[in-house]
C-alpha cells in the first residue's frame, strides 16, 4: 500500500510537470520560435546620424575579429565609433588603433575613463564614458555593441532601418554565440532557449506588456531615449547590465523589440565547460536578486520542469507503473520539440534536444554555485572585479 501511495504521488509530479510543459507551449508567448527577426523595415529618406559605443576590457584576443566588423560598415549616413579601453592589461586599445589605421572605415576614437567609482560596474562606466564623447557629434541614434560582437557589412544599416520604420526606442539583436565545441553545443543554444523562456521576445515588442529585455551585445536605441532613461547613470550597478536598461526604457513609455540575430554573431570562444560556468554563474544570482528563497523556488521549479521528465520515464518503467513512465514521456517529449526550433537555429542536430535535462542539471547546479559564490564574497566577479549586491550600493547624491 505504501509503495501503491508513493508511486501515486510520482505519478502526480510526473503530471505537474507535463502541465507545466503545456503551459509553456500554449501560454508562454509562444518563446520557443525562432522566427522572431528584424521586423518589417523601409529605408529612411534621410539617414540619421549613429554612434557605435563599444566598451572593451581586455579584449584583445577577440578585437581582430570584431572591430574590423564595424570599421567596414556600409551606412549611407553619418557614423562614428568610439571604444573605451576600461583598464585594459592585454593592449586592447592599441591594437583597436592599429586595427582602424589598417582597415580603415568609419573613424574611430579610442579613450578610456580610468577606473569605476564606487556603485559603478566598469562596462557600464565605459558606457557612460563612450555616451559623453558621443553627445559632442549630437547623434540620432546609439549602437552599444560588446567588443566580442561581429556585425555583417549592412547590420547597422539594417537595425536602423527597422527602428525608423516600427517607432522604436531600442531595437536589440540576440548575437549568435559561437557553437563549435561539444560543451557549446550542449550548453550555448539553452542559454538562449531559457532568456527566451524568461523573456519572451514577442511579449516584449508589445505595448503595454510589462515584459522588458534586451541583448547587451548589440543594442540601437535614440540618444533622446538614453537622455529620458537616464542610461547608464540610471542602472549604474546592474550586473545584467541589459534587461535592466530594457526595463528603465519600458517603464518609462518606452516601446522595446528585441529578436534573434541573423548576421550579428559573437566570436568570443567558450571551449571548455569550465569557461560557460564562469558566464553563466557570475550573473546568475543576480537575476534571482539575490534572494534565497527565489533560488529555492527557482530551483524547484528547475527540477519539476526538467528533471522530473526524463527520471519518470526511467522510475515509471523500472517500477512496473506504465502512468508514469507515459506521462513523463509525454513531458519529456513536449519539451524536446520546444527545443528543436532553437536547435536548427545554430545549426546543430537535433539529436541533442532529449538531452536538454542534462542541460538543464548542469545549469541548476550553476545557479546554485552563483549564489555560494556570492556568500563568499566572490559573486559577480568578471575579469578582476567584484561587484557588490545593488542594494549595499549608496545612491547618489
Amino acid at each position: 500500500m505504501g509503495q501503491t501511495a508513493r508511486v501515486s504521488a510520482f505519478a502526480w509530479i510526473a503530471a505537474g510537470s507535463l502541465a507545466a510543459w503545456l503551459w509553456l507551449l500554449l501560454c508562454q508567448g509562444f518563446f520557443w520560435r525562432t522566427d522572431v527577426r528584424l521586423p518589417r523595415r523601409s529605408r529612411p529618406d534621410e539617414w540619421p546620424s549613429v554612434c557605435v559605443v563599444v566598451p572593451a576590457r581586455d579584449e584583445a584576443a577577440v578585437l581582430p575579429m570584431s572591430l574590423p566588423s564595424l570599421l567596414a560598415q556600409d551606412y549611407p549616413g553619418r557614423a562614428e565609433i568610439f571604444l573605451i579601453d576600461d583598464g585594459s592589461s592585454d593592449g586592447t586599445g592599441a591594437l583597436a588603433r592599429d586595427l582602424a589605421q589598417r582597415h580603415g572605415g568609419l573613424p574611430l576614437t579610442v579613450a578610456s575613463p580610468g577606473e569605476p567609482p564606487a556603485g559603478w560596474t566598469g562596462k557600464l562606466w565605459a558606457v557612460r564614458h563612450g555616451i559623453e564623447l558621443a553627445r559632442v557629434r549630437d547623434p540620432e541614434y546609439l549602437l552599444l555593441t560588446d567588443a566580442d560582437i561581429a556585425h555583417a557589412p549592412d547590420s547597422l544599416r539594417e537595425l536602423v532601418a527597422a527602428a525608423h520604420t516600427g517607432g522604436f526606442d531600442v531595437v536589440s539583436q540576440m548575437a549568435r554565440l559561437r557553437v563549435e565545441s561539444l560543451w557549446e553545443r550542449l550548453v550555448v543554444p539553452a542559454f538562449v532557449y531559457f532568456f527566451a523562456q524568461l523573456y519572451p521576445f514577442r511579449r516584449i515588442g508589445k505595448k503595454g506588456t510589462r515584459t522588458a529585455a534586451a541583448a547587451g551585445g548589440c543594442v540601437l536605441m535614440r540618444t533622446e531615449t538614453a537622455q529620458r532613461a537616464r542610461i547608464p547613470d540610471a542602472i549604474r550597478h546592474a550586473v545584467i547590465d541589459d534587461v535592466a536598461l530594457a526595463r528603465a526604457v519600458k517603464g518609462g513609455g518606452g516601446h522595446i523589440w528585441l529578436g534573434l540575430a541573423e548576421r550579428v554573431d559573437s566570436v568570443r570562444p567558450y571551449p571548455r565547460l569550465a569557461d560557460l560556468w564562469r558566464m553563466v554563474s557570475r550573473s546568475a544570482y543576480a537575476q534571482l536578486r539575490h534572494n534565497p528563497l527565489v533560488l529555492a523556488g527557482t530551483v524547484a521549479g528547475l527540477a519539476l520542469v526538467y528533471l522530473v521528465p526524463p527520471v519518470a520515464v526511467v522510475g515509471g518503467l523500472v517500477g512496473g507503473d506504465t502512468t508514469t513512465a507515459v506521462t513523463g514521456a509525454l513531458a519529456w517529449l513536449v519539451m524536446t520539440g520546444t527545443y528543436g526550433p532553437m536547435l536548427r537555429y545554430y545549426r546543430q542536430p537535433l539529436w541533442l534536444a532529449p538531452l536538454l535535462p542534462f542541460t538543464a542539471f548542469l545549469y541548476l547546479l550553476m545557479t546554485v554555485d552563483s549564489a555560494v559564490q556570492h556568500y563568499r564574497g566572490r559573486g559577480a566577479a568578471w575579469k578582476g572585479r567584484t561587484y557588490a549586491r545593488p542594494d549595499t550600493v549608496p545612491d547618489e547624491g
